[in-house]
């Protein structure tokens, strides 16, 4: 079964930046859209940003213009580069399939401070 490790997390200001990354285990990455979720405390896990396998890129409102995603093939991962941070950005970021979804992986958690 595909997993899924998530890095790059931490603590920054409001306006900050910060770049998670997902590798993913298994051969047949390419041929799959990969999404960016969140879940902040207290709340439902939502899908914020969704890269296809011909590279079309989806995000949700709340995040639109101020997040990336990407993927690199080669190394079956997949990013996410933030950027305008704010405070309701807050949460445990995690990567799976939209469709045909794996495992959860621990998350990488992003807190937005000052």
């Amino acid at each position: 079964q595909v997993q899924f490790v998530e890095s790059g997390g931490g603590l920054v200001q409001p306006g900050g930046s910060l770049r998670l990354s997902c590798a993913a285990s298994g051969n047949i990455f390419s041929i799959y859209a990969m999404g960016w979720y969140r879940q902040a405390p207290g709340k439902q896990r939502d899908l914020v940003a969704t890269i296809t396998g011909s590279y079309a890129r989806i995000y949700a409102d709340s995040v639109k213009g101020r997040f990336t995603i990407d993927r690199d093939n080669a190394r079956n991962t997949v990013y996410l580069q933030m950027d305008n941070l704010k405070a309701e950005d807050t949460a445990v970021y995690y990567c799976n399939r939209p469709s045909n979804p794996g495992a959860w992986g621990q998350g990488t958690l992003v807190t937005v401070s000052s």
